[in-house]
């Protein structure tokens, strides 16, 4: 039985599993002490629901999901906007570091993937869908590479990359929470490090309710909705070209264009708290709707040996951001939370990698230095350093 849910219903069983994973949360002290985020819980819950009613035959769920899009475009928006140039000089040097450490982490993810084929007699582009390809590519990049690897004559490629995503978005969502708390109490980071004072009044403006006027939040969505409507002309240009960038690349770059603007020209205003707000909003129920719609009976085309390489992908993942990453940053609490992002990006995609985040922040306290640079890093250059290796892997093992 086919349970159709349309386009609105879709938004609003998206809240539910959203309210869910609040509720669990709440319930299950593991969850929370462990920083699982609440759109992971409440959306992994229901896809088991949806895996039961595959398996049984019973019924199948089917989710008009159009607005995650949207969603996923407005909050990607609101990145944007909190990308200052000023910001980012300051933290440039970790900008860099982190950049050489993902060409390192992809070269290892692609080394893990080539070193397990000839075990497992597979050849090498195979094995390589289980590596970068999925693993911090993501499941765009696993759907572009997996149609480019069948048409170079490996059968089922897109299956197996697509599956393998799947897996590495559920395992980066599991793994950065409790990595970034063990990193934060085991070093006594809270303690060791005090709350700056620019970030401090950043927490007593999100706790005082007369910064959040009508109007302000209604010029936040306005500017949102112009950075959003303008950016999807930018990003057609782009495609046109024939060059891969994400969809909601347009949208960032003229946001963090805007806000730029703004910030050396003061002629207007950015209601930053506002979007702020709305894009934490828009990013739960993103990832919410993401994750209720995983199809994890696909995980059932992943053999022994694919499972094999990719709880490999995941102890590399652990080891790598625990000892590597975070011992190569400034070893503060920004480092830790930068560190639970990399897992998200690493594994899965960069919403997994803000939710990792999100998830700390809240029980601890703000980082904007991890909320700038990850998203930078997970947008603008991942994907960018992956498709170079990619290629020349795909040329070299043709």
């Amino acid at each position: 039985m086919e349970i159709k849910i349309n386009v609105i219903e879709a938004v609003a069983l998206a809240v539910a599993v959203l309210y869910l994973g609040v509720f669990c949360k709440r319930k299950i002290k593991i969850l929370y002490r462990f920083c699982i985020p609440a759109p992971v819980v409440g959306g992994l819950i229901f896809s088991i629901i949806s895996l039961i009613g595959y398996c049984t035959g019973a019924y199948i769920f089917v989710i008009d999901s159009l607005l995650q899009k949207i969603f996923m475009l407005a909050f990607f928006t609101t990145v944007g906007y909190g990308a200052s140039f000023k910001s980012i000089k300051r933290g440039s040097k970790d900008l860099i570091v982190l950049i050489i450490l993902v060409a390192v982490l992809i070269l290892l993810q692609d080394a893990i993937a080539f070193s397990f084929a000839p075990l497992f007699d597979m050849k090498p582009l195979l094995a390589l869908c289980t590596g970068s390809v999925s693993m911090i590519g993501g499941h765009g990049t696993a759907s572009a590479w997996g149609g480019i690897f069948e048409k170079a004559g490996i059968a089922g490629a897109t299956g197996i990359a697509i599956a393998s995503a799947t897996f590495g978005l559920v395992a980066g969502s599991l793994i950065g929470g409790p990595i970034g708390r063990r990193l934060i109490e085991r070093n006594n980071l809270l303690v060791k490090q005090p709350v700056p004072n620019d970030e401090q009044v950043v927490i007593e403006v999100k706790n005082t309710d007369k910064h959040l006027s009508k109007d302000s939040i209604i010029y936040g969505i306005y500017q949102i909705c112009l950075a959003m409507g303008t950016g999807s002309v930018l990003s057609a240009y782009l495609e046109s070209t024939g060059l891969m960038f994400p969809p909601y690349v347009g949208a960032l770059v003229i946001a963090a264009l805007l806000r730029n603007i703004a910030d050396f020209s003061g002629k207007f205003k950015i209601n930053h708290v506002e979007i702020d707000v709305l894009g934490q909003a828009c990013l739960s129920i993103f990832l919410a709707m993401a994750l209720m719609t995983l199809k994890l009976w696909e995980l059932a085309d992943l053999a022994i040996p694919m499972l094999i390489m990719l709880f490999s992908q995941t102890a590399l993942m652990i080891i790598f951001a625990y000892f590597i990453v975070f011992r190569c940053l400034k070893k503060d609490y920004d480092s830790a939370v930068i560190t639970a992002g990399v897992c998200g990006f690493g594994m899965g995609a960069t919403p997994n990698a803000i939710a990792n985040m999100e998830a700390l922040t809240q029980r601890y306290r703000p980082s904007h230095k991890a909320f700038l640079i990850v998203p930078l890093i997970g947008v603008m250059f991942a994907d960018v350093i992956n498709t170079i290796f990619i290629t020349f892997f795909v040329n070299f093992f043709r």
